[in-house]
């Protein structure tokens, strides 16, 4: 080309915008496997009369590596395969839920208003025209993100002094190159000085990420750093480090939410920019219409 800088340009610019739009979809093939994995309860079984003691079901759990009794050479929808695997178990949540009605006003938004949580891990909201599935992990990951690479556009990010300041040990590669990047870390709200060989004290921690594991985010970030190019730009490295402490910072699985916290979650979704991937790509909600669900049952 002529002109290389300006063609780059162009594409970068049309590959950005179209990231932009895309970002706030939902995953919707992930929704369109699902609907096609039901089927039916009550055909009768046809593969003998030992199918239930099966490795893929043992404990009540599916095998780790995909492998599930089979009925005519198809796999097993979901439907069957919960109702074989519901013999024994204890539930991995306590099962009382509290009665709320969801304010009409909140159905009306995008991602509507939370009905309940499930599994501790996911969050079950109902919109006008259907239901969503929301990781409350990965959509916690992409706001925290965002949130951080404004705050470093604007006035940096803000400090939370720590009253005793934590000792990390590392390799003493690993420590070295971590204050050898200090300066760095320092924009994200992050103070740490050396301590000594292999051992970093670290004094401050971004305010956004809470009572953070700090030995584990430290050991995250000497791992990614091990792996940088010295001639990687500045701005990759920016969004490396915000994508490390996002994750450590974000709202995770296992973790019981109160309904106002879910919905306040939803509301957050519906604000930042790519909130419909986590920072590594994978789907952070999967939306059913509700026309979906009724050709599941049959009324369509």
């Amino acid at each position: 080309f002529r002109d290389g800088a300006l063609v780059r340009g162009l594409i970068v610019r049309a590959l950005k915008e179209a990231l932009a739009r895309e970002g706030q979809r939902a995953a919707t093939t992930g929704g369109s496997a699902t609907i096609a994995a039901f089927r039916p309860l009550g055909v009768p079984w046809r593969g003998g009369t030992d199918w239930r003691r099966s490795s893929s079901f043992s404990s009540g759990r599916l095998d780790p590596r995909g492998s599930v009794p089979s009925r005519g050479g198809a796999a097993l929808g979901f439907a069957e395969a919960a109702q074989a695997a519901f013999e024994v178990g204890e539930p991995s949540a306590d099962a009382r839920v509290e009665s709320f009605e969801p304010a009409p006003d909140l159905i009306a938004r995008p991602l509507g208003a939370a009905r309940a949580q499930v599994h501790e891990t996911y969050i079950v909201s109902q919109t006008h025209d259907g239901l969503v599935i929301v990781d409350q992990h990965a959509a916690h990951e992409r706001i925290v993100y965002e949130r951080m690479k404004a705050a470093i556009d604007k006035a940096g990010v803000a400090r939370q002094i720590l009253l005793i300041p934590e000792i990390v040990e590392l390799d003493a590669a690993d420590a070295a190159r971590l204050v050898q990047r200090a300066g760095e870390l320092a924009r994200f709200g992050l103070s740490i000085e050396a301590f000594g060989p292999g051992a970093v004290a670290v004094r401050e921690t971004p305010s956004m990420l809470g009572d953070v594991d700090v030995k584990g985010l430290l050991r995250d970030l000497a791992e990614h750093m091990a792996e940088w190019d010295d001639e990687l730009p500045l701005e990759r490295r920016l969004l490396h480090v915000s994508a490390t402490m996002a994750c450590h910072g974000s709202v995770r699985a296992g973790r019981r939410l109160k309904p106002d916290e879910m919905n306040a979650l939803l509301r957050e979704m519906e604000a930042v920019p790519n909130s419909g991937q986590c920072n590594h790509g994978r789907p952070t909600y999967v939306e059913l219409k509700l026309t979906d669900i009724e050709r599941l049952f049959g009324r369509r």
